[in-house]
């Protein structure tokens, strides 16, 4: 009788309570109290009371990326899909959603990285009922015509020929192709251009698309802010428990070690100023948290305000306009990386140099412990002091919930960063940060006729 308990319940339109865990308390890491559960669906959803009178934010995280891309051919439909996730409903034809949460003052947007789509919307709580019932409805029933498909598709071909024409672009395409020979990594968000180019014949795929990754158990739902608990989650119940679609599994090819250094470069045809990319492929934040506490503090530890590297190159010799990292969070390996943009193609051996320098004293175990205590306060502080809106919760959690697969994963970050020892900073530079796993990518503007590059 009680295997035959739920399919009786669903005969009878009688949804299963969701799964509730124990709440994640607020702490010294996180100061507010996460509210777990899971629909019988497989939807995670997350509240988060928050001190925002009136307000709240509503932040929806798919866990599908450039990195779930694997088919030939393919690339870019994560990026491409986040714009056809407007378009509308049979319910909501497209504009009414916009109309009716223009109505409240929402403000509402989307983004795609290499692992998550994020959505999210920010307004009054006055209008979370309708907003819940829109957003359930998109994610189960999301429509839209084939011309309106090719029209977004022509959309996202101009977006790329705009973001081409600064360096960014092509410096992300050349060093993630000399870093990635198999991983889906290899191509960028926006996707290989052949594939923007293709997208337009791509309607009945895009279909496959939505089907295969917009499923209830590849989503996460994030509530912050001023809310009657209980009347969320019995209208979450009602919009999403129909929802019953299941994701798909695909095999993500796994990287091969690297067995020596790369190089890349680009002869940009344009003005501008040098670029120097130093790179090495790193643990992945889905598969090492503690690793990739030790990335966010090496940012700082080698190339921030406090480091001997900005000192030298930025200060007092001021061969540079500025030196950093792009390093962000991913589910699988991907690159730890440090930049420099530079004043002078002279100075780039210099550089170089210099800032492979910094690497080796720390892999040689000289670390300065009163500098990285001062940077794991600064990180903690600065994280703290980010969460200003309930957005800004909802985007820090969706972002590491995306990555790692776990609501609490923003906590887990934060209470990881005090903890890393020098000792670890020094262990993880000898073993990921070496000759034998570093790709260099330079780009050299094209000059004026006076000989400079600005």
């Amino acid at each position: 009788m009680r295997r035959l308990l739920p399919l009786l319940l669903l005969l009878l339109g009688t949804a299963l309570p969701a799964a509730a865990a124990a709440p994640t308390p607020a702490s010294d890491a996180f100061p507010y109290t996460l509210h777990t559960d899971t629909l019988p669906n497989g939807l995670t959803v997350v509240r988060v009371p928050y001190p925002s009178r009136g307000i709240i934010a509503y932040v929806t995280v798919v866990r599908v990326g450039s990195r779930n891309e694997v088919e030939p051919g393919r690339t870019g439909f994560a990026h491409f899909f986040e714009h056809m996730m407007f378009k509308g409903t049979k319910t909501h034809p497209e504009g009414d959603r916009e109309r009716i949460l223009g109505n409240f003052g929402y403000d509402d947007n989307a983004f795609t990285t290499d692992d998550i789509t994020l959505y999210y919307s920010y307004g009054p709580t006055a209008g979370l009922p309708q907003l819940i019932e829109i957003e359930a409805d998109r994610f189960r029933n999301l429509e839209y015509s084939q011309p309106s498909f090719q029209t977004e598709a022509l959309a996202v071909l101009g977006e790329y020929h705009k973001n081409a024409a600064a360096p960014f672009l092509k410096m992300e395409e050349e060093l993630n192709a000399a870093a990635f020979t198999r991983h889906t990594y290899q191509h960028t968000t926006m996707g290989f251009y052949k594939d923007i180019q293709a997208m337009p014949q791509a309607y009945d795929y895009s279909r496959t698309f939505f089907e295969r990754w917009y499923t209830p158990d590849n989503t996460l739902l994030f509530i912050i802010g001023d809310f009657d608990d209980a009347k969320v989650m019995e209208l979450v119940r009602q919009h999403y428990g129909p929802w019953d679609r299941k994701a798909a599994q695909v095999s993500v090819p796994a990287e091969p070690p690297q067995k020596g250094p790369r190089t890349a470069h680009i002869d940009w045809p344009q003005p501008t100023q040098p670029r120097q990319v130093i790179a090495w492929r790193t643990p992945g934040a889905g598969t090492s948290p503690v690793d990739a506490a030790i990335q966010t503090l090496l940012v700082d530890y080698l190339a921030g305000p406090t480091s001997p590297a900005y000192k030298t190159l930025v200060l007092d010799k001021q061969l540079v306009e500025s030196i950093g990292s792009d390093y962000s969070e991913h589910r699988d390996p991907h690159l730890f990386t440090l930049t420099a943009t530079l004043k002078d193609e002279r100075h780039r051996n210099t550089v170089r140099k210099t800032l492979l320098q910094e690497v080796s004293r720390l892999a040689a175990g000289r670390v300065d412990a009163a500098r990285l205590k001062a940077i794991q306060d600064h990180a903690r502080y600065g994280a703290l002091m980010a969460l200003e809106t309930p957005r800004d919760v909802g985007i820090q959690l969706g972002w590491y919930a995306g990555v790692t697969g776990s609501p609490d994963g923003f906590q887990r970050h934060l209470q990881s960063l005090p903890k890393v020892t020098p000792a670890q900073l020094s262990d993880f530079a000898k073993r990921y940060l070496t000759a034998n796993k570093l790709i260099l990518l330079s780009l050299t503007p094209k000059t004026d006729a006076q000989g400079g590059t600005k």
